[in-house]
């Protein structure tokens, strides 16, 4: 027979599983550099560009620069800046991007992101690519970018249920 407080703290242990498999973001360190969350779109037969996209924070005292990256399904790495001007929307390619002590840098499709040009296959979702990025002082850091929608806008986010769901049009398997 259980008591009010047994039960009490086995709900409040389930919530809290619960709580720790949403809240678990994919989190990549290298020196002062802590990269979360990488994550690119899918990409149509035929296409030879996509974008890269995640959060860049810098826990160091100095600021370092991100100069480069790779991607083996892509031919070359770059990193852009899209802007606006006026009432146009401008991308241009950036040498290097600086990440300040402390600071915290989203690249999403309408601000910063790299760009990875001349891709050799379609990038399918709810595949996981394995990636590098170059910094400075950090120097190289191995990540590992999740492949969403076409149309996604952000990462994927896991459910409670599923945390290792990667996506749910995934073929399924039926014997007979």
């Amino acid at each position: 027979m259980y008591t009010n407080t047994s039960r009490l703290l086995v709900m409040g242990a389930v919530i809290l599983l619960n709580i720790g498999a949403l809240g678990v973001a994919q989190q990549f360190k290298g020196n002062s550099i802590v990269i979360e969350q990488p994550w690119v779109r899918a990409t149509p037969a035929g296409a030879k560009v996509a974008g890269g996209y995640m959060t860049i924070i810098n826990t160091g005292s100095e600021p370092d620069r991100l100069i480069g990256g790779v991607l083996p399904q892509a031919g070359r790495f770059g990193v852009h800046e899209m802007k606006m001007n006026g009432n146009v929307m401008q991308m241009r390619e950036v040498e290097r991007l600086e990440i300040k002590p402390g600071q915290k840098i989203a690249l999403s499709p309408s601000g910063y992101h790299v760009m990875f040009t001349d891709l050799r296959e379609p990038l399918k979702q709810g595949d996981t690519l394995k990636g590098q990025l170059r910094f400075e002082k950090a120097g190289t850091v191995d990540i590992e970018y999740q492949v969403e929608g076409i149309g996604a806008q952000g990462p994927h986010q896991r459910s409670a249920e599923n945390p290792h769901q990667h996506s749910t049009d995934a073929p399924h398997q039926h014997s007979h």
